[in-house]
């Protein structure tokens, strides 16, 4: 009876293995493909040594991103007045990136703020 047991479990532990593996194996070459959804984040920077604001964030960006057309597609808003800096749409791992490079200072995502009104509460 014993050996019978041992022999059943012995039948099914490899094909139980088999599956097992091919599961994990499915949700790690997901996991790999799905890449990491890129969002908006506002990038503080210290005051660019030259005139054209604009092409300096873009070459800095195109050191995270790799090339001049991908950053130019991810800058939204290049900030010349009260701060110093643009906003662009980036991974986690650009943000890491980003975060290395002289003369940023600060990144900080995005967020949408909702705006009162001043006539909540007057009837």
């Amino acid at each position: 009876m014993q050996t019978r047991r041992v022999q059943s479990f012995s039948l099914v532990l490899p094909p139980l293995l088999l599956v097992i593996s091919i599961f994990i194996s499915s949700i790690a070459i997901v996991m790999a493909e799905v890449p990491s959804e890129a969002t908006v984040h506002i990038i503080f920077t210290e005051k660019p040594p030259v005139d054209d604001v604009e092409s300096h964030h873009i070459h800095t960006l195109t050191a995270v991103l790799g090339s001049e057309e991908a950053a130019k597609q991810s800058l939204i808003y290049v900030y010349k007045n009260a701060a110093t800096g643009f906003s662009a749409k980036l991974t986690p791992q650009q943000v890491e990136e980003l975060s290395k490079q002289p003369g940023v200072l600060q990144i900080m995502p995005s967020q949408k703020m909702q705006l009162h009104s001043g006539r909540v509460g007057l009837h």
